[in-house]
């Protein structure tokens, strides 16, 4: 142990000095430690001994090309993982700090982005005009440490690692129409009566194993005989939602993507029958972020806005 390396115990190994460390422990390779960071392996190597130098003890034992880390290396991790996310946070309110202070960025699921929130985000702003809502369309899954997105909503089972998450709706399946559609092709008074019409088809459902297709609906009602059940085919559930507005089939839709059409009177369920599904909408946020106003704002109104909605107790219309 050099005498440089204890001349001040109480000052810690360069921020990136502890990058390099952290990357080292997780990859266990200098090499692909310097590929991620984007700096040499000279410099990886460096880094390493700076660190070694300070603890006063080796922190790899070297196997090849491989480098395992000591019991003490792995020990620190979690606790220098939480501090480069503190780390990261400030820097993130720092940059942010202007915006912050009025505005709200909010990701979500394209149709429930479409079909439930962007109706609903006029009244937000009206009950708080001090603030600004900026709504992104996305499916893809925020990264809340290099993404300037404050809060999302997703779609699934819950249990999201490294993330709180608050249930604001459950979801489920009911069969719907418009009332031109119901005029001309009904009455639907059973299920078997809707095989006489034309069906509209949820793709999207083949990536969501929460949610039934025509086949499994017809399938758990005891019809074996269903042949093609024809019909277009869409990718997206507002898409399919669209079309049953527009009089062109039976949608079999998720209630809370319908939620609106139905309230105004653009499609009626065909039956007081929905179908529960184990997925729901979750509001998400980073663990141990501190929320500026707008955001506890967004939170207590959209909580508000999904108790008060058509389907908010669960049961059929």
């Amino acid at each position: 142990m050099s005498l440089k390396s204890r001349t001040d115990a109480n000052a810690p190994p360069p921020v990136h000095a502890l990058r390099a460390l952290e990357a080292c422990v997780r990859l266990k390779s200098f090499a692909r430690a310097a590929d991620e960071l984007g700096v040499t392996a000279s410099a990886i190597t460096q880094h390493i001994r700076t660190v070694e130098d300070w603890v006063g003890k080796p922190l790899f034992l070297r196997r090849g090309r491989y480098v395992v880390p000591t019991d003490i290396a792995d020990a620190a991790m979690p606790s220098l993982r939480e501090g480069f996310d503190r780390l990261l946070e400030g820097t993130r309110l720092l940059r942010e700090a202007d915006r912050k202070s009025y505005v709200v960025s909010i990701s979500a699921p394209p149709s429930f982005a479409a079909k439930w929130l962007r109706p609903r985000l006029e009244a937000f702003r009206t009950l708080h005009p001090e603030y600004e809502a900026w709504l992104s369309a996305d499916l893809k899954l925020v990264d809340f440490s290099t993404s300037e997105i404050d809060i999302c909503v997703r779609y699934g089972p819950g249990g999201y690692p490294g993330l709180t998450a608050e249930q604001i709706l459950g979801e489920s399946i009911v069969p719907v129409a418009s009332p031109d559609f119901i005029a001309r092709h009904g009455p639907f008074a059973r299920p078997q009566d809707i095989l006489r019409a034309r069906l509209l088809h949820d793709m999207g459902a083949e990536n969501d194993p929460s949610s039934p297709s025509w086949w499994m609906w017809f399938d758990a009602r005891g019809f074996d005989d269903l042949r093609a059940l024809d019909g277009p085919r869409y990718n997206d559930p507002a898409l399919v939602i669209d079309e049953a507005v527009a009089g062109r089939g039976v949608a079999l839709a998720k209630r809370a993507i319908a939620e609106t059409d139905i309230a105004a009177g653009r499609l009626q369920p065909l039956f007081n029958d929905q179908t529960p599904l184990s997925f729901a909408y979750w509001l998400v946020w980073p663990r141990g972020r501190t929320l500026p106003a707008p955001v506890r704002a967004f939170i207590a109104w959209i909580k508000s806005e999904a108790q008060r909605g058509l389907f908010a107790d669960g049961e059929g219309i």
